[in-house]
């Protein structure tokens, strides 16, 4: 099968109706932080929390569902099952790619979780698409899973501003052999070890394990735990990194360049590097949608980023969108779909 023929059938999305708004996290930094600062600085009007039943697991499933729904797709037809899924789930050790191959009824698959952080979703096209290339009896494979780290925010800690955005929701791509439209088209990874424990949850795991008198501060421990290395590398490597993969993956896509970016489907981050890079790239505001309404959902704002283009009008047949994505470990990545035909 030639790799050209590998495309995007569809996707996926669920999005809890909770919401927190910009002066709810105002409130909950004690007003260290203003409702106007959380706006206009951080870029946050509102995202979704999750409610009541809103597990990761879960929220995937119901992504990979609606993914179904929309395309039409018999389950039975998935070969695999790749979930996108944090770790932070409803049940520790439990595969959650196999508890949405049981909710939609894809008996024939089988399923494996990926974990890249908030880069997972790219990484995981990227494993799908290689898949897909490589095996001749995998001809489609649904990516799923679903994302709610923020429930270890501690909004008094100053050093986890940055984080104050994650919210929660699933998605899910469905990735197809034989496709004549949204074809798939170059990835491109970097990685930084050195930041591989600058950032996470410190309590609550071997190294820190819950004890009695720990708990509740576990459970708000998603934090930075070397905050002044993790500052300075990323000052020396994050915007070289990241711009490197969007060339290196336009490059991967048939020798294009920035000039041929339709719609950068873009995580989302503080307003004013959200419009740096924009600039950067020599795109216009339309040609991107900026979260502000949803906060970072980790590794599924790439595929909401898609969904609210297509809604809106930005992404039409020949567009080619670029999605890029960046997780703490550390991890950059850039991936580049032609959508339509």
């Amino acid at each position: 099968m030639d790799n050209a023929n590998i495309g995007v059938l569809g996707y996926g999305l669920y999005i809890p109706g909770r919401r927190m708004t910009a002066k709810e996290i105002s409130d909950a930094t004690n007003g260290v932080w203003t409702e106007q600062a959380i706006r206009e600085k951080l870029g946050i009007v509102s995202k979704p929390v999750p409610g009541p039943g809103d597990g990761t697991q879960e929220m995937g499933y119901l992504a990979a569902k609606d993914a179904l729904e929309r395309t039409g797709l018999d389950p039975k037809e998935i070969d695999v099952i790749i979930c996108i899924g944090e770790e932070w789930k409803e049940y520790p050790l439990t595969t959650s790619a196999l508890y949405i191959q049981d909710k939609i009824g894809a008996v024939n698959a089988w399923g494996v979780d990926v974990a890249n952080r908030c880069c997972t979703t790219c990484a995981a096209i990227k494993m799908a698409r290689d898949m897909l290339a490589a095996d001749a009896e995998i001809k489609t494979v649904l990516i799923a899973g679903g994302y709610r780290n923020g429930d270890f925010v501690d909004y008094t800690d100053k050093d986890m501003s940055m984080m104050y955005n994650l919210a929660a929701g699933g998605g899910a791509l469905i990735l197809r052999k034989g496709m004549e439209r949204n074809l798939v088209l170059g990835t491109h990874i970097m990685a930084d070890g050195s930041l591989s424990r600058d950032a996470g949850c410190e309590i609550g795991g071997i190294a820190k394990p819950f004890t009695a008198q720990n708990v509740d501060e576990g459970y708000k421990s998603l934090r930075l735990m070397n905050a002044q290395h993790m500052k300075n590398r990323l000052n020396e490597v994050s915007v070289s990194n990241w711009y490197r993969c969007i060339d290196e993956s336009l490059r991967k896509s048939g020798g294009l360049t920035r000039s041929d970016i339709g719609y950068l489907a873009i995580l989302h981050f503080k307003r004013s590097q959200h419009d740096a890079m924009i600039k950067e790239l020599g795109l216009e505001p339309s040609q991107t949608t900026y979260l502000e309404d949803y906060g970072h959902i980790g590794q599924i704002d790439q595929i909401l980023s898609l969904a609210l283009g297509l809604e809106q009008g930005k992404i039409g047949d020949g567009t080619l969108v670029t999605m890029i994505a960046a997780g703490i470990g550390y991890v950059w990545a850039s991936t580049c779909v032609r959508w339509g035909r």
